[in-house]
């Protein structure tokens, strides 16, 4: 049954764990209305102080795009889009005009996208090099035969504005947990991955403590910076909330 889940939900889900900074991540609550949903979180935040800052969504190839992305730039808290691209829409010419918006007002780009799309990221990010790119997800690898998976990520991670969120990685077992984490990490480096809990979407699969002690099980031998930009440093420095 669908529910609500707000600041106090997630501060109870969240409370062993040292939580100093928070990012919002557009969740569709209204496709017609994305001005509307950043209204609610400007709301929140005055009640709550948290979260710390937003993304939002915005339609790229929208005749609205440009009012929209204008909104969103205008409110301080707001840090970036996301969007959800269809296989070959990347390589629109429509909506990468609305990529071109985002670096001139100050945002930048959120993409949730299989791996089999990473050539197109790839292609978007040297076409636009001064418009930061996150990918959500780990690029969402497949549960077993990650080859292709890997291959994709190689070649993403060459594109010096592209960092990785490792996030949502419900769909596989511990060992492939560990693979895949280590593999991001390897292929973007300690400066340009972080890791993010996805929640509540994961709470369908994990608890909070658990996806972060994986986090915090499969770095253990790593030097404290390195832990520290992963788990701390890397976001405070993308959303800009230093």
């Amino acid at each position: 049954m669908p529910r609500r889940y707000l600041v106090e939900d997630y501060r109870r889900d969240a409370a062993n764990w040292n939580i100093v900074r928070g990012v919002y991540m557009e969740a569709e609550w209204d496709p017609r209305d994305p001005v509307g949903e950043m209204d609610f979180i400007a709301s929140v935040r005055a009640k709550d102080g948290f979260p710390t800052v937003a993304i939002a969504q915005a339609w790229l190839d929208r005749d609205d795009c440009a009012a929209v992305l204008d909104s969103h730039a205008a409110r301080a808290f707001v840090r970036g889009v996301r969007s959800k691209p269809k296989p070959g829409q990347m390589d629109d010419a429509r909506w990468r005009r609305g990529v071109a918006r985002l670096a001139p007002l100050g945002l930048h780009l959120e993409l949730q996208a299989p791996y089999a799309q990473m050539s197109e990221v790839a292609r978007l990010a040297k076409d636009f090099p001064d418009t930061a790119i996150v990918v959500n997800h780990a690029g969402l690898p497949p549960a077993t035969d990650r080859a292709a998976w890997r291959a994709a990520m190689t070649g993403l991670a060459a594109c010096g504005n592209v960092s990785m969120k490792v996030s949502g990685l419900g769909n596989l077992d511990a060992a492939a947990r560990r693979e895949v984490t280590l593999a991001l990490i390897d292929l973007f480096g300690t400066e340009r991955a972080m890791f993010a809990s996805n929640y509540p979407v994961d709470s369908l699969r994990d608890r909070f403590d658990a996806i972060w002690r994986t986090f915090d099980d499969i770095t253990r031998g790593f030097a404290d910076g390195e832990r520290r930009a992963l788990f701390h440093d890397n976001a405070m420095r993308i959303y800009r909330m230093l």
